[in-house]
Order: structure tokens, then C-alpha cells, then sequence
């Protein structure tokens, strides 16, 4: 299928590795140009140089930016107008699952949750909007199976991703028809260096347990699956979505939402 992403312009926030990577190189794949965006790891800016090398050194740029600093935002922003002038795509993928397991964290620990993954997605739709006003754009957010529905995950990441959820259904009905504004929220995804490699490096088979009896297909999904639904709903093939939650989850909410 053409998904007509030839020469758009993509931001993904979160490109460091797993889900963002593959998101990133996935537009590359379609003719897409991108910026690759975090918080500065080595990972980053040497997938930077892989992809340069594989799709041209044209096609992609690295940036580091924190995404709860507004500073840091607007001079992301201005770095993107410098090379571009214009963007299409902006890919909202940043977050932070660590938490606690109490029922309500105290201050400190919810804010930094709260911060990193619910202001950071406000403070980037905000910085890049206009953008995307201009270009009559797509904005989409990764958020979580756990923003829909209670899985025991720690509840301020929870309810920061139930927050990302609210904020896309209420742009999108005032932002539309200019700009569409839609929602990924993928259940367990497995990549090296990922939360789930971890657990898996501590007891493989309580893991190997939770899979086959939380998820109807039996494993994880890929960061590639995750990807492949994203460019869809970031195409012209998605024309006429916006305000949804595509749900990405092997049918472990099934039943339950």
C-alpha cells in the first residue's frame, strides 16, 4: 500500500530506540524526512549515523531536547524551521513507566511522572501546533492499554496516559478539519533494552506466565507492529480519522474495556 509520505516531514519524539526508532525508520522507508528527538543519548545520534548512511544524509537529523523544557522546545522548534521550514508529522512518543506501586504516590513522585509523561506530550503539541496548522498536519500520541483501562501499573503513569487520551479526543474536535490529532495505545512491547528485556533477564518464566495469560496471542508485539499502525494513521489513507485510540494489544483488553 502507498501511503503517500513521500518527502513529508516527520518529528518523533522518544527516537532513541524501541517504538520511536522503528517509527523513525519506518518513515524513512516510505520516502519521509525526519528528526529524530530526545533527551541526548549516545543511541540516538548513532542511529542517526546508521540512517544516514542506509536513506542518505539528507533524509534524517538528530536534535536533543528535553521535552519538559520549554526552552529547550522552542529551540528544537527553531532548529526544525532552519532545515525544513515546514513539518507535516509530529510523533509524540516520550514517557516514562518507573514508578511506585502505591496506591497514590506522594507529590514528588507523581509530578515527575506527570512531567514526563503527560506535560512533556502537552509542552510538544503546544511548541509544534502552529506548524502543523500551517501544513494542515497529523499530531499523534503514544499513550498506553493502561491509559484505558487499570492492568496494576503505578497510577500516576496511568493516569498520565488516560490524560494524553483526554487531550488528543478534545484537539482533535477543535483543531479538525485542519489538523487530525489520533492516539496509538500499545499493550506489551518487547525490544532489547526495554523494560520487558529487563524483567525478562530477572525471571523469564514469571514473565513467559503473565504473557500467555493476560495476552489472547500469545506474545509481544513488536516496536515494527507498533510502527507499521502509526504510519497509517499519520498518512493521507487516514484521511478522515481523527480523535481515535487504536488500541495495539494482541487483545488483552478485549473483554475488559
Amino acid at each position: 500500500m502507498n501511503l503517500n509520505l513521500n518527502n513529508k516531514k516527520a518529528l518523533i519524539t522518544g527516537a532513541s530506540r524501541g517504538i520511536g526508532l522503528a517509527i523513525a525508520e519506518s518513515f524513512l522507508q516510505e520516502g519521509a524526512k525526519i528528526c529524530l528527538v530526545s533527551r541526548g543519548s549516545k543511541a540516538m545520534f548513532e542511529n542517526e549515523k546508521k540512517l544516514q548512511g542506509t536513506y542518505g544524509l539528507e533524509n534524517s537529523f538528530a536534535c536533543k531536547c528535553d521535552c519538559t523544557n520549554i526552552e529547550t522546545l522552542n529551540s528544537l522548534k527553531n532548529k526544525v524551521k532552519d532545515k525544513w521550514s515546514s513539518l507535516d508529522i509530529v510523533v509524540v512518543n516520550v514517557g516514562d513507566g518507573r514508578s511506585v506501586p502505591d496506591a497514590l504516590p506522594d507529590n514528588e513522585q507523581w509530578k515527575k511522572t506527570w512531567n514526563s509523561n503527560f506535560e512533556s506530550a502537552l509542552q510538544t503539541a503546544r511548541t509544534f501546533l502552529p506548524m502543523l496548522e500551517r501544513s494542515k498536519g497529523v499530531l499523534l500520541f503514544v499513550s498506553s492499554i493502561v491509559g484505558i483501562e487499570a492492568f496494576g501499573a503505578p497510577t500516576d503513569y496511568s493516569t498520565a496516559k488516560t490524560a494524553i487520551i483526554a487531550l488528543a479526543k478534545n484537539m482533535a474536535r477543535k483543531l479538525a478539519p485542519d489538523v487530525r490529532v489520533n492516539v496509538i495505545a500499545p499493550g506489551n512491547v518487547y525490544f532489547e533494552g526495554g523494560s520487558w528485556d529487563e524483567r525478562i533477564q530477572q525471571d523469564k518464566k514469571r514473565v513467559d506466565e503473565i504473557i500467555k495469560s493476560t495476552v489472547p496471542m500469545n506474545r509481544f508485539a513488536t516496536p515494527q507492529e507498533i510502527a507499521d499502525s502509526t504510519l497509517f494513521l499519520c498518512s493521507d489513507r487516514a484521511s478522515f480519522i481523527t480523535g481515535a485510540t487504536l488500541v495495539i494489544d494482541g487483545g488483552q483488553t478485549v473483554g475488559v474495556m
